[in-house]
């Protein structure tokens, strides 16, 4: 999965958690100009646009201080949405039975993208049912793996 350097997510969990909400996830996309820090945010209750913003608000002032992004930067708050992203091993197992997307970094047997039905991790490999076949991924070879809304 995508890598966050470890200052960024230890801070974002910092102040995430203190602020008593979930942290799903960051992503940290650095670009030439302007790079984008999104951090997905969750309650039992959901999430709401002021529970966006306080966040925001919290996390900017923190960031401002510790200064761990050099240059020009965007800071988004979101809720995890229905199509939630998955960053943590311990969500591929939360939500097993799901259908899930997954995007490989590098090509499993010629491909990059699957679809399937979550089953959970077995021994550092995410394991998805697509098509009545059962196909293992590494954790590590995960670059963006989501939900499939179900309506």
């Amino acid at each position: 999965m995508r890598h966050v350097p470890e200052k960024i997510q230890h801070i974002v969990d910092q102040v995430v958690s203190a602020m008593g909400y979930e942290l799903v996830g960051v992503e940290f996309n650095s670009g030439q100009r302007n790079s984008v820090l999104r951090v997905y945010i969750d309650t039992e209750q959901g999430v709401t646009l002021e529970d966006c913003q306080a966040v925001s608000h919290q996390l900017s002032g923190v960031l401002d201080v510790e200064d761990p992004i050099k240059g020009n930067y965007s800071l988004e708050i979101s809720s995890p949405g229905l199509d939630r992203p998955i960053f943590k091993a311990t969500d591929f197992d939360r939500f097993a039975g799901r259908r899930v997307k997954i995007k490989l970094a590098t090509p499993q047997a010629g491909r990059r993208n699957f679809t399937g039905q979550l089953q959970g991790v077995q021994d550092e490999d995410v394991v998805l049912l697509e098509d009545d076949n059962e196909i293992r991924l590494s954790l590590s070879r995960i670059d963006t793996a989501r939900l499939v809304p179900e309506f």
